[in-house]
């Protein structure tokens, strides 16, 4: 098998990249990054070790993918991915919609050129921020959970936000182009006859992520806690209690592995779904709220206090974890990797490179 991988130098793609090398002999895997987010070079050597072809192309830039080999398969791990993006100040509005739109465009009409299957790594900030703000929620040990005891909006559950959760706008800018990749995509597959699949991921978490305020926040907060800088609850009761779920990437690569040997829609998928799309998550058992990972932090290096800002965010909510039971009753996967070893392995990479934050989350 042939496999292409854009983004292939970011903490996804190259986790991704190093997972499936182990899994599958034989395998011949390109690379395609454009070395902008701070920290990628750090992987290219070792990738380039591991028999990697790498091209330093952008997928904005339809002629860069001219000099790409043909390929069985696509993994779309290029992308922004902060939902503050656009709004920031930093960073521009049509930049994330040339990245995360057109980039997907020009992707998969090279999967339409040359009959690849093509997997977009999409994020469950697709779903509808109004209802998720708004979710009845309680403190409960530390964290926010949903107050059962009160109406819940259709697709939401203990287990988490369901793929029949609304999509409606407003979904931040961000959420925009990743659900119209979504949607393109599919159109692409169906038009052109190629298969796609189309994976919304929660959280991504793991040793050697580039952590910032606003994405990576485990890798962020354990890094930045462990080298005594500022930290702040931002948002809400100003307590820390918002809470989200982590997955390894390594963990999806089973899961991609059968999706690239399926030829057509599994017959297990539920008639009211799309079985072409699936959340992909960590769920209730990786999740943690930003005080309880203080409460970790603490007791692993020393207290540290943190400040407090009641005053949200755009576009935040206080309670974010996906059901990924469509994903088991489908496919048959579940994550493999437990929170405490993912914060685990965060930690021992913190401490191995005290220079972390600075190469990675430029501030």
């Amino acid at each position: 098998m042939k496999l292409l991988i854009t983004g292939i130098c970011g903490f996804v793609g190259s986790t991704l990249a190093n997972a499936l090398l182990d899994a599958v002999p034989g395998l011949q895997l390109v690379g395609l990054d454009n070395f902008i987010r701070p920290g990628a070079e750090t992987n290219r050597a070792a990738l380039k070790a591991r028999g990697v072809k790498l091209f330093h192309g952008d997928i904005r830039a339809a002629s860069d993918l001219e000099c790409l080999p043909a390929v069985d398969w696509v993994i779309d791990a290029a992308a922004n991915p902060s939902v503050l993006a656009g709004i920031d100040g930093k960073t521009s509005s049509r930049q994330l919609i040339e990245h995360n739109l057109l980039g997907t465009v020009n992707m998969l009409e090279f999967c339409k050129a040359h009959r690849a299957g093509f997997v977009l790594l999409s994020t469950s900030r697709v779903y509808s921020i109004a209802p998720l703000a708004g979710l009845p929620v309680v403190p409960d040990r530390g964290a926010y959970r949903p107050d059962t005891e009160k109406p819940l909006p259709a697709g939401v559950s203990p287990a988490g936000v369901h793929e029949s959760f609304a999509t409606a706008a407003p979904v931040s800018l961000y959420g925009a182009t990743k659900l119209t990749s979504e949607a393109l995509a599919l159109e692409y597959g169906e038009t052109f006859n190629f298969p796609v699949w189309i994976n919304r991921c929660g959280v991504l978490a793991g040793a050697g992520q580039f952590g910032r305020p606003d994405q990576g926040i485990f890798a962020y907060w354990i890094n930045t806690h462990l080298r005594r800088r500022p930290l702040k609850y931002i948002g809400f009761d100003g307590h820390g209690h918002q809470v989200r779920d982590c997955l390894h990437p390594r963990d999806i690569v089973p899961l991609l592995l059968k999706q690239f040997a399926a030829k057509s829609s599994p017959a297990a998928a539920a008639p009211t779904l799309s079985p072409r799309i699936c959340n992909v998550a960590g769920g209730a058992a990786a999740s943690m709220s930003l005080r309880q990972l203080t409460a970790w932090c603490d007791e692993r290096f020393g207290a540290h206090p943190v400040a407090s800002d009641p005053q949200p965010r755009p576009f935040d909510i206080p309670w974010m974890m996906l059901d990924a039971t469509h994903a088991s009753e489908v496919w048959g996967w579940k994550p493999q990797t437990p929170l405490s070893a993912i914060l685990d392995e965060i930690a021992a990479h913190a401490r191995q490179h005290p220079e972390w934050l600075d190469l990675s989350a430029p501030i």
